[in-house]
């Protein structure tokens, strides 16, 4: 296990100022103009895969070969300081790369990830991770998607509706949560891949949202889709391995749903923390420049203190992002430390993006500023991939040793 440093390397300094300059340079500039249009900001999007930043390949080697765990929050960060709803359009396809990553076999894995960013032509595709549904978000026991094997064909059949999903229904790739067996509730779950231009599969409606507006969230609906046996993440004799020892009461069978939550909730963080990180940093130049009684703002306490304790909040993220970070690439959450990182960032970019309305006064209420929309986007990381409450419920849990409803 490699030692927990703050300390970036060259390797790391170097990635965060290749993807600052990219933030900065094209995905600010564009921010405003994409969440206006409430569409998927293809043109963005090929600019980061022709750099190399949306790419499986930049995946892999952030993900998996930095032994600290720290690249990809570094890098989360910056692209959400650019813009929090482009930056989810670039990093949305890594959900479900996680969602492949967490239950495939190898062969599956090199199969499946490059086609969430590229297809056989060498052109842009997306993936999306497809779990909760319209009824149940927070509650994973609570969905009926099912998938039925048919061993005449050695086909799995899906039916069902998923509500919430990024990249929903425009995607290549499809990874789809189902239920298995019903009688074994959250347990009773698997992770299928459904191809590119498999029949039954379509989207359902698209959201109108609060924020995070270029990145594209819908419905999307299974009507008797069926993909090969191979589609099953894991394979059959994984999966019935796995049920057969829920079914003896067996320990240690993790949801398939929460087993790519637990790898992502760290990143979720540094997504709120870039977002926080931009609205302390242009209200902290506001209050610089902006004057009132004949000196500038920052000169009020009032104001000063504020900019203080959001330079704090901040901080106090970051350090827990990068630590949850870190645990979990050496293996060693103890004590819910990705549900205490990402409960923190969220409450802090809502709380940061607050404050900085408040700094700009009338101006920042206005949507000439940009502290509107980045309160707007702040507030998802609050609830999406469990709310604030759900973490709450983890962490508890996980504190106390106890089973807490």
């Amino acid at each position: 296990m490699t030692d927990f440093s703050m300390k970036l390397n060259e390797d790391q300094l170097t990635l965060q100022k290749w993807v600052h300059d990219f933030a900065e340079n094209v995905v600010r500039p564009a921010g405003e103009e994409w969440d206006e249009k409430e569409e998927f900001p293809y043109p963005i999007v090929e600019q980061a895969k022709e750099i190399g930043l949306y790419s499986w390949e930049f995946m892999a080697e952030a993900m998996m070969n930095d032994p600290s765990g720290l690249s990809m929050p570094i890098a989360i960060e910056e692209l959400f300081w650019g813009d929090a709803g482009i930056g989810m359009a670039i990093m949305g396809s890594g959900l479900a790369a996680a969602g492949i990553a967490s239950s495939a076999t190898p062969e599956q894995l090199m199969e499946w990830v490059p086609q969430c960013y590229e297809d056989e032509k060498g052109k842009l595709a997306l993936g999306a991770f497809c779990a909760s549904e319209p009824d149940a978000g927070s509650d994973v026991g609570g969905y009926r998607t099912s998938a039925k094997y048919d061993e005449a064909k050695d086909e799995w059949v899906l039916n069902g509706a998923k509500a919430w999903i990024t990249n929903g229904g425009i995607s290549n790739i499809h990874v789809v949560v189902a239920v298995v067996d019903p009688e074994l509730g959250s347990k009773g779950h698997a992770s299928f891949v459904v191809p590119p231009n498999t029949k039954g599969l379509s989207q359902g409606q698209k959201y109108k949202k609060h924020g995070i507006r270029a990145s594209h969230t819908a419905e999307v609906v299974l009507d008797d889709v069926r993909v090969p046996g191979r589609c099953l993440l894991g394979g059959k004799e994984k999966l019935d391995e796995r049920l057969a020892r829920v079914r003896r009461g067996e320990k240690g069978n993790s949801q398939a749903a929460m087993q790519t939550f637990e790898a992502t909730r760290p990143a979720v963080g540094a997504q709120a923390l870039g977002v926080a990180r931009a609205a302390f940093e242009y209200s902290l130049q506001y209050a610089k420049d902006r004057e009132a009684f004949g000196r500038p703002i920052i000169m009020n306490q009032s104001i000063a203190f504020m900019l203080a304790d959001m330079a704090t909040e901040i901080e106090a993220s970051r350090n827990l992002i990068w630590r949850a970070a870190w645990l979990g690439k050496n293996k060693g959450f103890v004590n819910a430390e990705g549900s205490m990182a990402k409960l923190k960032a969220g409450r802090t970019a809502t709380w940061v993006t607050e404050r900085a309305i408040q700094i700009l006064g009338g101006y920042g209420y206005t949507r000439e500023y940009p502290v509107e929309r980045w309160h707007r986007d702040a507030k998802i990381h609050d609830i999406f991939e469990g709310t604030e409450q759900i973490q709450q419920l983890v962490i508890s849990r996980a504190i106390s040793g106890l089973r807490i409803v």
